[in-house]
């Protein structure tokens, strides 16, 4: 028995090794294809990516044509390094560094060793190629430009990396990929499907034909035009307006969800991500801790929301019960809670009711409102949660869902939160009034903002906001288009409405002066106390500037928020670029020049300053000095490439901060 085992074992074995084999190479060769051998040349085709348009059909973002210099490691043999060096203007340090890269990442398999050569580099090199074997040319499509905003909506495109490549094996060493913006959020849709070509050559190294006729090749298909929601005038202007500050400005059509404008200040020419200098430029942006331009604040930065909130409270308290249109509370300058502490009131004082409360942003009225919601329940964690939970129908305390890749949550706390920071318990209304006004534990992003602002116009409904407006050949996503219903029935907005376009109207509205002829315009102002520690040290800042509104009041087309770091109040900065925003998009031209002019040449430049020790002004000051220069119409006239060329357009188309009360 034992005599027969053994060369049974033998003979089993080896008809398994010889019928795996002849399934490999005679059944089924793709295996043999993927490998890169000595018979067998991969060529890449990579398709020109998607144009990207605004609503109004104008074009945003085209291509341009970009060589990038492949390497094999494996095939390089006997070229002269000096004037290889010299046609590419690259020392032999960095050729050998380069080759170094390329033979760790595989010696067999095309790496890239010089990317993005424009036109002339290339045809340069392209007479002598033949002298260099183991390299060869790859066309490819670099982003251009039509215009010099909008870099956080845009993002950037960049080569992949080793994670990125192991996590998608779509992507080879490189090739380009969409980060950040509606580059990354809608990749696969604008990067269309490259094609590929098997080859084979001879014992030269030479292209003989097609490997199997062609059997295994694919064709590149194209990538997809998309529209944007984005208006880019209005875009446009809202960068203008926010130079020499921080912040965001967030602008949402109401009745659809879409968005009209996402500012983030300060920010950058998107050209600056683009060419040869790209890395360089990528790493003296990214590098700017302090003003951090490409930190969007219209999504990432979650503040105090300020008396804009109090609109909230008003609503939640009708809904509740606990008080009407008509309620009153006697405001002195502000009002005495819990063991003696007292908060401070802007309103002027006297009786006040909802109306008048809300023009006026009365702290009194909303706390009391605020307190009587939490009490109207015995045990005050319930009245948290009930409180919250209106909140959130509202979109807050989450992630939006909206199809840019970066958000908050914000914050809307909930008993859970007191759990935690008051264990053994003895927290209630007078404990946690802040959160009346909007200060407290409560914080919005910008995006949140304008979107509870929508809301208001809508009078209890919202979409959630998106970006995307119409993609060609396909349909954009379906839950854009559903209606999400807040708790607050539609007749408690009336009233509210009813004091915000009062707040423009009134002669003691905290917005009294920044309307606009013939323009109907419902806003809130706010402000938010911060501070920073600086040093070491708790230090006061300047106070933040906001803003929401919604116009007309009628049939309502846009809804707002702005919001300025270190603004002062309400209607000193964020107050006045809303106005400007309203009017640009309704009207399409500006009547209120007194606003912008101020709005323009104005700057917070010294109230930042104060944020950073002084050894670091300068490097914001520098920094500042080449993102600005690079993006004047003189700078634009030759690109990143080192020569502009136009594709032709086709005909088809933290700072920590503690808020007290303010207005």
């Amino acid at each position: 028995m034992r005599k027969v085992l053994l060369p049974t074992l033998v003979i089993a074995s080896a008809v398994l090794l010889l019928v795996r084999i002849f399934y490999l190479q005679i059944i089924d060769d793709t295996n043999m294809v993927k490998s890169v051998n000595n018979a067998i040349k991969i060529k890449y085709d990579y398709p020109e990516r998607g144009y990207v348009y605004d609503r109004n059909g104008k074009l945003l973002i085209a291509n341009q044509p970009s060589y990038d210099i492949m390497v094999v490691p494996r095939d390089v043999k006997n070229i002269d390094t000096t004037e290889f060096c010299n046609l590419l203007n690259i020392d032999k340090d960095f050729f050998l560094k380069r080759m170094h890269k390329a033979k760790v990442y595989s010696p067999m398999l095309p790496s890239v060793f010089l990317p993005q050569l424009n036109k002339l580099e290339f045809a340069a090199f392209q007479e002598k190629i033949r002298k260099f074997p183991g390299f060869y040319i790859q066309k490819r499509a670099l982003r251009d430009y039509q215009v010099d905003f909008g870099a956080n909506i845009f993002g950037y495109i960049t080569q992949v990396n080793e994670n990125i490549i192991k996590k998608n094996h779509y992507y080879n060493s490189g090739d380009l990929i969409g980060m950040q913006g509606i580059e990354q959020s809608y990749e696969e849709v604008l990067r269309g499907q490259k094609g590929v070509k098997y080859l084979l050559r001879d014992k030269f190294n030479r292209e003989i034909g097609p490997y199997k006729d062609g059997k295994f090749d694919t064709i590149a298909k194209q990538g997809k035009d998309i529209t944007l929601t984005i208006d880019s005038e209005l875009q446009k202007y809202g960068e203008e307006l926010m130079v020499n500050k921080w912040g965001g400005i967030v602008a949402i059509e109401p009745k659809t969800g879409e968005i009209l404008s996402l500012v983030s200040a300060p920010s950058y020419d998107p050209a600056l991500l683009v060419g040869r200098q790209r890395s360089k430029n990528y790493n003296l942006i990214n590098e700017d801790k302090i003003a951090k331009p490409m930190y969007d604040r219209g999504l990432l930065a979650e503040y105090p929301p300020g008396s804009p909130f109090k609109i909230l409270t008003g609503l939640v308290a009708l809904q509740e019960g606990v008080i009407s249109d008509s309620t009153r509370f006697s405001c002195h300058h502000g009002f005495s809670y819990g063991r003696g502490r007292f908060m401070k009131c802007h309103c002027g004082g006297g009786s006040q009711q909802l109306h008048r409360a809300i023009y006026q942003s009365c702290n009194t009225f909303f706390s009391q409102s605020y307190m009587r919601t939490i009490n109207k329940y015995k045990d005050p964690a319930k009245g948290v949660d009930v409180w919250a939970s209106h909140l959130k129908s509202f979109g807050l305390g989450d992630f939006m869902g909206y199809d840019l890749p970066t958000g908050r949550r914000g914050n809307i706390p909930t008993s859970k939160t007191y759990k935690r920071v008051y264990p053994n318990g003895g927290w209630r209304s007078t404990t946690i009034v802040s959160n009346a006004i909007g200060q407290g534990e409560v914080l919005m992003t910008p995006i949140q903002l304008a979107n509870f602002m929508a809301t208001v116009a809508n009078k209890g409904y919202y979409y959630t906001p998106h970006i995307i407006k119409k993609i060609k050949g396909d349909a954009i996503n379906e839950k854009f288009r559903k209606k999400h219903i807040t708790t607050i029935e539609p007749r408690y907005f009336n009233p509210i409405i009813s004091g915000m376009a009062d707040v423009y109207k009134q002669p003691s509205g905290t917005a009294a002066g920044l309307g606009v002829a013939g323009i109907e315009i419902c806003g809130k102002t706010g402000t938010a106390e911060n501070f920073a520690k600086i040093n070491g040290k708790r230090v006061k800042l300047q106070d933040h500037s906001i803003f929401v509104a919604f116009a007309p009041r009628e049939n309502p087309k846009i809804a707002i928020a702005v919001f300025v770091e270190n603004g002062y109040w309400g209607k000193r900065w964020a107050g006045p670029i809303a106005t400007l925003m309203i009017e640009k998009y309704l009207n399409k031209k500006i009547t209120r020049f007194d606003f912008e002019k101020r709005m323009k040449e104005g700057s917070l430049k010294d109230q930042y300053a104060k944020l950073y020790p002084r050894k670091h002004q300068d490097s914001l000051s520098v920094i500042s000095k080449k993102i600005r220069d690079s993006i004047t119409r003189e700078k634009r006239k030759t690109d990143s490439l080192n020569g502009k060329f136009k594709q032709p357009i086709r005909k088809e188309n933290t700072i920590d901060t503690i808020s007290n009360p303010t207005q």
